[in-house]
């Protein structure tokens, strides 16, 4: 048999079995193809991708929020808000974000975040969001609202956030940002800086440019050094200032009673010394004032205790030796704590010992004249103080004459001043 007979009978048994094979005669069922998605504006088509992108990359989502970020219309996502973008106002876009509370869990915000160009506030307060914040999100046009506290953020300042011009309200707390603060920050048309409960470890900035800050807090971390003389023009609008748990240290600047607009002052905490100015007794507004744990000595101003608006007023564990009737009054209606201070007829006071221990070493402060002087009119408050300056070195010999240390036996070192 040739060649070609073996090859046309392969051919013909191979018709042969189609024919027979009624299944091979059925032509493959389509499948169907996906209706396009109708979003209700171009704006929303760009961000789509982006959300379901960012979607794909969350590890943990244990109240189901992302079960809503389906479908077409992203403004029924939960968490997602849509809006009139300010260049155009019969487009709609995607104008802000909450994520508040959601606990989502994402190794990342870059490429979500700064890919969403008509956004005007995120808010993400409380998920376990980590890595760091793109450089990218200094080209959103329109944020002005950026809070991603209560996070795992962590690295250093993310200096991306200097360039951003529209931002008025900053909210990095409890994350684990570590190193320093830029100062062009300080000097940025914030109302809101909240910078708490990370790692920063630096001089507060003496940068002296007006800024709008209403809403200050540097609390729990580790800013060091005196606060700056120039903090009144800084700050000139602040209405409330947490600086407490870090290592500043130095004496007051009398420069604090030009903050006219504070209501909450909070310096407690750190390593602070030397009097109280009187000042401060010209800040009207105020109703918190604490400097509890720290080592402030002298008296307790009148003029201070004479606020009218003064709630609280937190002076313990400090080094305190006189205090008068306004103040007294204060402590009697429980505005006024003095506990661990020097003041002999007080109760919950510090020992003999460890006040003579404080005041054997000499206690000194620059533009020491100023802490009697008020820059305001205060009726019954103006005429010199007997208390304006006080004489340390009369302090420390009465208190050694109290410790009667000559009795001693055998020469005994003063204790150690005691940690804060």
């Amino acid at each position: 048999m040739s060649c070609t007979s073996i090859i046309l009978a392969i051919v013909t048994f191979s018709a042969i079995l189609t024919l027979g094979d009624e299944s091979s005669n059925t032509p493959p069922v389509p499948q169907p193809t996906p209706a396009p998605l109708l979003l209700v504006d171009q704006r929303l088509s760009v961000v789509f991708p982006v959300i379901q992108k960012f979607k794909n990359i969350i590890t943990s989502d244990p109240l189901g929020v992302t079960k809503s970020w389906t479908g077409p219309d992203i403004c029924k996502y939960k968490g997602f808000y849509c809006d009139n973008p300010p260049d155009n106002k019969t487009a709609i876009a995607l104008a802000s974000i909450d994520f508040n509370g959601f606990q989502l869990s994402a190794p990342s915000l870059d490429g979500f975040l700064d890919q969403l160009p008509d956004i005007g506030l995120f808010h993400a307060n409380s998920n376990f969001f980590t890595g760091t914040i793109s450089p990218n999100v200094a080209k959103l046009p329109y944020l002005y609202e950026l809070d991603i506290s209560n996070n795992l953020f962590s690295g250093s300042f993310p200096n991306a956030i200097l360039g951003m011009n529209s931002l008025n309200f900053l909210d990095i707390r409890f994350n684990l940002f570590a190193g320093s603060v830029p100062p062009q920050l300080f000097t940025k048309d914030l109302d809101v800086l909240f910078l708490n409960n990370n790692h920063f470890m630096q001089r507060l900035p003496k940068k002296k440019k007006k800024s709008h800050i209403i809403l200050l807090t540097l609390a729990n971390n580790k800013f060091f050094g005196p606060i700056p003389r120039g903090i009144y023009k800084a700050l000139s609008t602040v209405t409330e200032v947490l600086f407490l748990n870090n290592l500043l240290s130095g004496c007051l600047p009398y420069e604090l009673g030009f903050l006219k607009e504070a209501v909450v002052f909070d310096a407690g905490n750190n390593r602070l010394t030397g009097p109280i100015p009187f000042s401060l007794g010209c800040l009207g507004k105020l109703e918190v004032l604490n400097f509890a744990g720290n080592l402030l000595h002298g008296m307790v101003p009148e003029v201070v205790c004479a606020l009218g608006n003064l709630a609280n007023l937190s002076l313990s564990d400090n080094y305190f030796i006189y205090v008068g009737p306004i103040c007294r009054g204060l402590i009697r209606k429980g505005v006024l704590d003095l506990r661990k201070n020097c003041i002999p007829d007080l109760p919950f006071q510090r020992t003999v010992f460890k006040c003579a221990a404080f005041f054997a070493k000499p206690r000194h402060c620059p533009y020491m004249p100023t802490y009697g002087f008020l820059p305001c009119w205060l009726p019954h408050f103006n005429s010199p103080s007997p208390y304006n300056v006080l004489d340390l070195s009369s302090i420390r010999t009465s208190l050694k004459d109290k410790a009667d240390y000559s009795r001693q036996p055998t020469a005994m070192p003063l204790p150690k001043e005691e940690p804060h």
